[in-house]
């Protein structure tokens, strides 16, 4: 039988190779935990054996490897909700819902001691990165609570038909103001946004009753709305017809009261020169009011008062017609 030529394992190959090992695990490691990136929709915080050190803005950052320094990127740039009343599947252009429902959060008592379920989503963005990590340990459990709790005192303080129609929109901004008040109490470091009323749905034995009802508030409003449309449309064309009346009047009342004032200067003149010369300026009128009073006849003839005589004192009117 032939002997097999076996090399033995230098024991200065092997020890070498574990030190290289050891060598790229450290330097992979080190370079891992020696650098960190925040994105664009994140703030980064930094902490240093776990003291707060600094907020790092969007970029690549170093940081001191090892888990000496440790960073936690909060998403500040992003828009958050939490729904409350229903769950959503999937979102998108045709979104799916669960089709459970979650009394524990929507069944409501309202101010006129009515059951109702309301349905409503939050909407809030993290302005404070420190305060949301380390303020509050269950954040968004808090969240949750403080606004079931102001949207159920809210819905308490409003009768069914109020929070059906016309209160609906003062109880989303009310809320929200109430809400963010209660959270910078507690020191949570975001900013309530908008909350929405989704679903308002009324007990099931009078649904049908509050289903008329809001659709006779509908036709209300409509009716108001045409009336208010039919009124805007009507009273600023009166007014304008109005206003040019008036416009009319002050200028007719100006001419009369011009033409007036020509009246009086004319008759003060005539008064003037009948104080100088009385006989002839009496002839003068006396001449003016006949040729006024005759000036559209023809064929007229003057005589005197006692009738002796044909007086040819004046002749209106020609044979052709005409005027002298």
């Amino acid at each position: 039988m032939a002997e097999r030529n076996i090399t033995p394992i230098r024991g200065p190959l092997k020890i070498g190779t574990i030190i290289v090992i050891i060598v790229v695990v450290a330097v992979l490691v080190l370079l891992g935990t020696s650098f960190f990136v925040v994105d664009q929709s994140e703030r980064g915080v930094l902490l240093t054996f776990g003291e707060y050190t600094k907020i790092a803005e969007p970029g690549l950052h170093f940081k001191l490897p090892f888990g000496i320094q440790q960073n936690f990127n909060v998403p500040t740039e992003v828009i958050q909700s939490e729904q409350f009343g229903f769950r959503t599947e999937k979102a998108g252009i045709v979104t799916t819902y669960d089709t459970r429902s979650y009394p524990e959060e929507s069944t409501m008592l309202t101010g006129d001691l009515n059951i109702v379920d309301v349905e409503w989503i939050i909407q809030y963005r993290i302005k404070d990165p420190m305060a949301w990590l380390f303020n509050v340990d269950d954040r968004y459990k808090t969240i949750r609570d403080i606004s079931q709790s102001i949207i159920n005192m809210l819905v308490g303080d409003t009768t069914i038909l109020d929070i059906l129609g016309a209160s609906r929109t003062a109880i989303e901004e009310r809320g929200r103001v109430l809400m963010n008040e209660t959270l910078k109490g507690y020191g949570l470091g975001i900013d309530i946004i908008a909350i929405k009323l989704q679903n308002i749905v009324p007990p099931a034995g009078v649904q049908s009753a509050f289903e008329d009802v809001n659709k006779a508030q509908q036709d209300m409003n409509r009716l108001i709305n045409e009336g208010k449309e039919a009124y805007n449309k009507e009273i600023p064309k009166a007014r304008g017809e109005a206003d040019g009346m008036v416009q009319i009047a002050k200028g007719y009342a100006t001419e009369r009261v011009n033409r007036a004032n020509g009246d009086v200067a004319r008759f003060k003149a005539v008064y003037d020169e009948y104080r100088k010369a009385p006989d002839v300026t009496r002839d003068r009128l006396y001449y003016e009011m006949m040729e006024e009073i005759f000036s559209n006849e023809t064929g007229v003839e003057l005589i005197d008062s006692t009738l002796s005589n044909f007086i040819p004192f004046k002749t209106i009117g020609n044979p052709t017609g005409g005027k002298q």
